[in-house]
């Protein structure tokens, strides 16, 4: 099996969940973006699972993500809305745009109990689209991003000649600006606003230890779970306030979530352990770097920081993804026992299904090109479950055509067709047009090549 590893691993290698830099990918076509269907024709109603994580760790989690930011620097007091929360579209409008953010908004309101409405005049939180090359010039790294007291981009840009927006400073918010890309595909565009909205609503930092969550820097997850859902009612439940000390907040969380998740009542909590400096810039050196060769240095170094802590969470999964990911033909028996442990890991960490369908993928890639089509069969039926609930299209086709390569191998033609032809609507969602889904498949199709 280890022989087709390399070959299997470098084909899927797009389609990992991992972020690249939008400009390296397919641009999608906005004319046949008008064709795509909406997360909700898709998919259905939104499937969120029940938080598993216990109430004692999310206080910790909480606190961790509310009172630093990315950088690291600390923030002092409790920052979020008060009162009802208007929110606003402008700029050029990708398609489904407004109907993909209509059903956010839905779920904000049912899930995290938020006052959240939708309006055409200035709002609370703008939400401005602006093409990517715009945006690339005056923040190169961000796909989208997120920033207080400022309302409009041309603001924004206005304020980079002075002291910049500032969150550690802002106490209650009361303009939020999300900027996002107007020509992105659906599912790139429908992520942005689950990500940077929730950091709108809610905590503004991303820690790597978490699993199932869209704040967590390794885009696994791109749509509000149901862990998240929680943080964001919890965050903006009325015992706490806007001012509050890290202390006063640390008090009340408690009673809060005890109130908010029966379910959450048992179960411990283990003490956080920080994320090196070394670690994280390993990683998105990993994931940066412009030859195959320094990635895998990176990453295997990444892993060895992960293994000397004794990391036993998402950072760990993560870190072994990235060394089988990056792995060159010499090291394919070391990555697969990665993916494997991976696997693993994720499926044992609290939420961790979405983030262990992307290993799955992988593993999947490497069965078909080793002809092992039940163990295909086997890692997709769950690995499309997951990606499914997650409301992921790239994903989600990606899995249905490695299936359809493993039933056609098996003589089922039949339903390896109308398996590539029910993926071609979840492909055109995520991968943002035919000529990209249709790449895909073909470089699929090579991985059953003898």
């Amino acid at each position: 099996m280890t022989g087709h590893l390399f070959r299997a691993l470098s084909l899927a290698l797009i389609l990992t969940g991992c972020a690249a830099p939008p400009s390296l990918g397919p641009a999608p076509d906005m004319a046949l973006q008008t064709r795509a269907l909406s997360s909700q024709a898709l998919f259905g109603a939104p499937q969120p699972q029940p938080t598993q994580t216990p109430n004692a760790q999310i206080v910790l989690d909480i606190l961790e993500l509310g009172f630093a930011l990315e950088s690291g620097r600390e923030i002092a007091q409790l920052s979020r809305f008060e009162g009802a929360i208007t929110l606003r579209l402008t700029g050029t409008l990708p398609p489904l745009a407004a109907v993909e953010t209509d059903r956010l908004l839905a779920r904000l309101r049912r899930e995290a109990g938020l006052d959240i409405r939708r309006q055409d005049g200035p709002a609370n939180i703008t939400v401005e689209f602006v093409p990517r090359a715009t945006m690339r010039r005056s923040v190169p790294d961000a796909s989208c991003f997120v920033v207080p007291n400022v309302a409009s981009w041309d603001e924004f840009r206005s304020s980079l000649r002075g002291a910049g927006p500032n969150w550690a400073e802002t106490v209650e918010r009361k303009r939020v600006l999300v900027v996002a890309p107007s020509d992105a595909t659906v599912q790139e565009m429908r992520d942005c606003l689950h990500e940077e909205v929730a950091q709108a609503l809610g905590p503004l930092n991303d820690l790597y230890r978490i699993a199932g969550t869209v704040w967590n820097d390794d885009n696994f997850q791109t749509v509000l779970t149901g862990y998240d859902m929680l943080v964001l009612r919890a965050w903006n439940d009325p015992a706490l306030r806007s001012g509050m000390s890290k202390a006063e907040v640390a008090r009340r969380l408690p009673a809060i979530l005890a109130r908010l998740n029966l379910r959450g009542a048992r179960g411990s909590a283990a003490a956080p352990s920080p994320t090196s400096r070394d670690w994280v810039d390993a990683v998105e050196g990993a994931l940066s770097a412009p030859a195959p060769a320094r990635s895998y240095t990176l990453a295997s170094r990444a892993l060895g920081l992960a293994v000397d802590a004794g990391w036993q969470d998402a950072r760990l999964a993560f870190s072994l993804f990235l060394a089988a990911r990056f792995a060159p033909p010499a090291r394919g028996a070391e990555a697969l026992e990665a993916l494997i442990q991976a696997s693993r890991l994720y499926g044992a960490l609290p939420d961790g299904a979405k983030a262990r369908a992307y290993v799955d993928l992988h593993l999947s890639a490497q069965a078909l090109g080793a002809k092992q089509y039940s163990v295909v069969l086997d890692l997709t039926a769950r690995a499309m479950t997951a990606a499914k609930n997650a409301e992921n299209g790239a994903l989600l086709s990606s899995l249905m055509l490695l299936r359809a390569q493993a039933l056609a191998a098996q003589g089922n033609t039949a339903q390896a067709d109308r398996l590539r032809r029910d993926a071609g609507p979840y492909a055109l969602y995520g991968f943002g047009s035919d000529k990209a889904a249709a790449a895909r498949r073909d470089e699929i199709a090579l991985l059953a090549r003898p």
